[in-house]
């Protein structure tokens, strides 16, 4: 768990330091758009994530292989010069705190708040709109939700906002009721 929130601090660090530069060039929306795309690319690609994370790869490999990807993605030169230096430092493996770093910094920046919602269905757009617009009430801000399916929830939601977790799953509900019967 240690090397968890280590991993986080360091993500933090380099994400605040790319908002500085990115805000400092005027090119935070761009910067933003490529570390959204490399996420997704992360998401698809065992490959990339195996890359990334592995340390049978060295610094030298993962920066290689990660400007090899951004460049053939077309990235802002501000992106490609960041990712070679958080390669080469060997933080490669924090690459996905930071970019939740900076989003949630960008975010922040415009007076919006993210949003994480988990489903065990993909949600239909009525769905997507009546999630916004609850937690713009509960929240006062505008929300910018990035959406997950997870069957394993079996139904329900969860939605994390921030440290905030509300999780009205049907698979956490179920596990209660086990535990409760459990214990009776």
């Amino acid at each position: 768990m240690a090397d968890d929130s280590r991993t986080s601090n360091v993500g933090g660090r380099y994400a605040q330091a790319l908002f500085d530069l990115a805000n400092d060039e005027n090119k935070i929306a761009a910067v933003e758009a490529d570390l959204r795309s490399l996420k997704a690319m992360m998401a698809d690609s065992r490959d990339l994530r195996v890359l990334l994370s592995s340390p049978a790869f060295t610094a030298q490999d993962k920066a290689k292989g990660l400007l090899a990807v951004a460049q053939k993605a077309g990235f802002d030169p501000t992106t490609l010069k960041f990712l070679g230096l958080i390669s080469a430092n060997g933080r490669a493996s924090a690459l996905s705190s930071v970019i939740s770093a900076f989003q949630a910094l960008s975010a922040e920046r415009r007076g919006v708040v993210s949003a994480h919602v988990t489903t065990a269905l993909p949600l239909t757009p009525v769905q997507a709109a009546g999630v916004a617009a609850a937690l713009r009430q509960a929240l006062g801000k505008d929300p910018e939700i990035e959406t997950q399916v997870d069957p394993a929830i079996l139904g329900g939601i969860k939605v994390r906002v921030g440290s905030r977790l509300f999780d009205a799953s049907l698979g956490t509900k179920l596990d209660s009721l086990k535990f409760a019967l459990k214990r009776a």
